[in-house]
């Protein structure tokens, strides 16, 4: 076999690897580019909910200042962050069935 036969095989054979590779690597960026986006929208939900709940803990403790602890104060801590949870949760549902 020539040399330069095997010279050219060897660089057809290179560049080809290396365009897979580049290939790979382009779909790997892309996925952790959409991996980012969607840590970057719960984040902003985290960031949400804890201002929220921020509000909700702010108000429980004017209450208690005003009118004493009283295990109610607690009881409606939890069930507005319960009724927070299935209405943002019925609303992500119904979402979904519009995209559709």
């Amino acid at each position: 076999m020539n040399d330069f036969l095997k010279m050219d095989i060897f660089f057809i054979i290179t560049t080809l690897v290396v365009l897979m590779l580049g290939i790979v690597v382009t779909l790997i960026l892309f996925r952790v580019w959409r991996i980012l986006g969607h840590v970057e929208d719960i984040s902003r939900d985290i960031r949400e909910e804890s201002a929220l709940l921020r509000s909700d803990v702010a108000q429980m403790r004017a209450r208690i200042k005003t009118e004493g602890f009283k295990f109610a104060h607690i009881m409606s801590l939890f069930s507005s962050r319960i009724a927070r949870f299935w209405d943002k949760k019925k609303s992500r549902k119904n979402g979904r069935e519009s995209d559709a």
